[in-house]
């Protein structure tokens, strides 16, 4: 069969010529170098990361309980988890942490456990638990679908003058809410990106002091306050009133706007007198309690992480992250300080992998564009023959932009570890075209019967293209274990110098 497809090549040189073209260009379209074609072709490159993943698959289930100890967080949430998790399919092993107010719980599947498929089960088996295996109002999260490469791309919110230079200006508590309700959200819509992390700075919330000597003196207990802050927190609708042949809406407006209208909110009620929160309470903004910082030079920032959804490309989500960054920086505030100076919110990237995985592609090119140079010079020697180290030479190219349509076929990432295989195999390549042009020139020299120059290419690849195609098949034949070696024979005819 493979000499059929040869001699149908050899004889059919259009067809050959056609399918050498359409393999080169599907694999520029999936070559990773991100190469200008003028619009020719369209693009859709293999995934571009630096580091290969190599981690497990695995999901994470969060669960927030505030306000409870570890052991309490172990007894009543992580163990009955864990216990229910571990009839999900494909499950191989699970692995749980409890800290204070929170629980995290690790499932690793097998590797041909479909990532996507793991998640949905766990999400069946999470909305499918009994009503009384957590504690009221605990609600286990699954986590982003990504994995721990996912984070590719980090910056911070900084005040900055029309010159680039560091203004400040602003509190933590601004920077974060600016981060929160308005950076957050628009890179969360950019194409690939799983979720977008805040770190730092101060989360606004409104906060309620109560005085005991004073719910003492009117009798008001704790319960009550929490429920006058709630039901003054919310709207209300009602049914429709019909007047002069009109259908009105009725419903009450009740959600909070400011401080005024936490600390007007009734309590209770005694002798015809409102006692309200006010009355009972101190009422303020302040910060809400946090657990880390984000540090940049020994100053305090705000920023955000942003991490990649699982078999996303990872370059190709990072651009997509600078072009939302540059649509929306037009929008970000500004103040004036008091020397005068106008301070401009920046977002400022301190974390990009796109130079580690710009060089990793640069390394490649060079050394591919080296390693081809070297072999044109060295055939030229070795063979002294112009047309076949073009030969050999053109075999390299080709064959890099094949491997990077399989790639593209099966998903593989193009990394550090998969670009510098395919930099080593460079050497076998050479080999396979070495081995061929040789046994074409040999038998053109060696043309006594004066054939066609078909009939000698084919009778010269013939020859070889088994042995090209499985070299192993040899080393099986001679393989001690196998009995006498006169038990088994070559299927095809070997180049003399082999024998």
């Amino acid at each position: 069969m493979l000499n059929k497809s040869i001699k149908f090549l050899i004889e059919n040189k259009l067809v050959a010529v056609l399918l050498l073209l359409l393999f080169m260009a599907w694999g520029i379209v999936s070559t990773p170098f991100n190469w200008d074609t003028g619009g020719i072709l369209p693009s859709n490159p293999v995934a571009v990361d630096a580091i290969p993943d190599i981690g497990e698959n695995q999901q994470i289930v969060f669960t927030k309980w505030p306000g409870r100890s570890p052991q309490d967080i172990e007894n009543q949430i992580t163990y009955p988890l864990t216990t229910s998790l571990l009839g999900i399919p494909g499950v191989k092993t699970i692995r749980s942490s409890s800290m204070f107010g929170f629980s995290s719980i690790y499932i690793i599947f097998e590797e041909d456990v479909e990532f996507y498929w793991s998640r949905s089960r766990i999400l069946e088996k999470l909305n499918s638990l009994p009503n009384n295996l957590l504690p009221n109002g605990v609600n286990p999260a699954l986590g982003p679908d990504a994995t721990a490469l996912g984070q590719i791309f980090w910056y911070t919110l900084e005040g900055r003058d029309k010159d680039g230079n560091v203004t400040g200006g602003w509190d933590l508590q601004e920077l974060r809410s600016v981060q929160d309700y308005y950076v957050k959200y628009a890179l969360s819509s950019a194409s690939g990106v799983s979720e977008v992390a805040s770190i730092g700075g101060f989360v606004q919330e409104y906060q309620v002091d109560v005085n005991p000597e004073l719910m003492k003196q009117y009798n008001v207990g704790l319960d009550q306050v929490v429920k006058a802050v709630k039901q003054s927190n919310r709207d209300i609708g009602a049914q429709t009133l019909e007047i002069n042949k009109a259908e009105y809406l009725v419903r009450g407006l009740g959600y909070i706007k400011s401080l005024d209208d936490i600390k007007n909110a009734v309590v209770t009620a005694t002798d015809f007198t409102s006692i309200r929160v006010q009355d009972v309470a101190q009422v303020s903004l302040g910060p809400a309690v946090r657990r880390g910082i984000l540090d940049k030079e020994g100053a305090e920032v705000v920023g955000g992480v942003v991490v990649a959804r699982y078999g996303a490309n990872p370059l190709e989500v990072i651009n997509n992250v600078k072009d939302q960054i540059k649509e929306l920086s037009a929008g970000l505030p500004s103040k004036e300080l008091k020397d005068g100076t106008t301070s401009q919110l920046t977002i400022i990237p301190f974390y990009d992998r796109t130079e580690l995985i710009q060089e990793t592609l640069g390394t490649l090119n060079e050394a591919l564009t080296l390693e081809i140079l070297i072999t044109i010079l060295v055939i030229v020697v070795m063979v002294f023959n112009l047309r076949a180290s073009v030969l050999i030479s053109g075999l390299l190219p080709v064959a890099v932009l094949m491997v990077f349509i399989a790639m593209k076929m099966f998903g593989v990432d193009a990394n550090i570890v998969a670009l510098s295989g395919i930099a080593i195999a460079i050497g076998t390549m050479v080999d396979v075209g070495v081995i061929l042009s040789e046994n074409i020139i040999r038998h053109m020299d060696e043309n006594d019967q004066n054939l066609s120059i078909n009939e000698v290419v084919y009778n010269a690849t013939a020859e070889v293209s088994g042995a090209i195609l499985t070299p192993s098949s040899v080393l099986f034949q001679s393989l001690p274990w196998l009995g006498p070696k006169e038990n088994y024979s070559v299927h095809w005819p070997l180049p003399r110098r082999w024998l």
